[in-house]
């Protein structure tokens, strides 16, 4: 008896840690989507250098203090695309966000990171944030639908999508 409880044991720890090890993953890496992005000519990356009041407003939408001093990103005309980290539950999710004229074009979970709320990667989800635009609080114009279980990462890709647009904002106003 005690050999079929040991290996039960055995079977369910393998089971379970191959369940947390499911929702992680690479689903497009930042230079794909940069090179999707922009269909012409991929272009140069540029850098944003971050101000105190920048840095101020940045941890306004995240929640959270910002600690880097720059962020790179790419830019044609009234075109940018944003590769943006920010932690779920515990570890960091990648995300890419293309905007065009001050809309969000395309939005994508690139690297997944967590244990569960991978669902947020699909594509029934991301959807949500196409042509969403910042208003004037710096909150999305359009509300999103969160998923059951996947609380943190919605937060998370929420936070990201109105990032990116307040950056967005920034760094076309300024190319003007």
């Amino acid at each position: 008896m005690s050999k079929f409880l040991s290996l039960s044991i055995f079977v369910l720890v393998i089971f379970f840690s191959h369940v947390s090890l499911a929702a992680k993953g690479v689903y497009q890496t930042p230079t794909v989507f940069i090179s999707y992005s922009f269909a012409e000519v991929t272009p140069q990356a540029k850098v944003l250098w971050l101000t105190k009041e920048d840095k101020a407003v940045v941890a306004e939408i995240l929640q959270h203090k910002y600690n880097r001093m720059r962020i790179r990103y790419w830019q044609v005309d009234n075109e940018t695309v944003w590769i943006l980290n920010e932690i779920g539950k515990e570890k960091p999710i990648t995300i890419g966000v293309h905007i065009i004229n001050n809309y969000i074009k395309h939005f994508k979970v690139l690297t997944f990171r967590e244990s569960r709320g991978d669902e947020v990667r699909h594509e029934f989800f991301s959807q949500q944030f196409i042509n969403a635009t910042l208003n004037k609080d710096n909150r999305l114009s359009q509300s999103v639908d969160g998923i059951t279980g996947a609380t943190l990462s919605v937060r998370a890709t929420t936070k990201v999508a109105r990032l990116a647009l307040w950056l967005n904002a920034k760094v076309t106003a300024n190319s003007l």
